[in-house]
C-alpha cells in the first residue's frame, strides 16, 4: 500500500496499531497507539461521539478516519 492509497475499512485495534507502529510488537503497538489517541482530547472525544468504547477490539471505518485524520496516515 504506497501513501494515499490507505483503505478506510474496520481494522482490529492491534491490527490497525501494527500498521502506525510496525516495529513494535502487537501489544506493545496497541498500548502506544492507545497513548496517541488518549493525548489527543478532540480525537478521543470524536471517537466516543461515534460510539468508541475503551474494551472494544475493532475500529469502525468511520473511527478509523478520525484516527487517520488526527494522526496521519500509517
Amino acid at each position: 500500500m504506497t501513501k494515499g492509497e490507505f483503505e478506510y475499512r474496520e481494522y482490529g485495534r492491534s491490527e490497525l496499531a501494527l500498521l502506525y507502529c510496525p516495529g513494535l510488537e502487537k501489544m506493545s503497538a496497541w498500548r502506544k497507539l492507545k497513548r496517541w489517541i488518549y493525548r489527543s482530547p478532540h480525537l478521543i472525544d470524536n471517537l466516543e461521539a461515534f460510539g468508541y468504547e475503551p474494551t472494544q477490539r475493532a475500529f469502525t471505518p468511520l473511527q478509523v478516519r478520525l484516527i487517520v485524520n488526527a494522526l496521519g496516515e500509517p
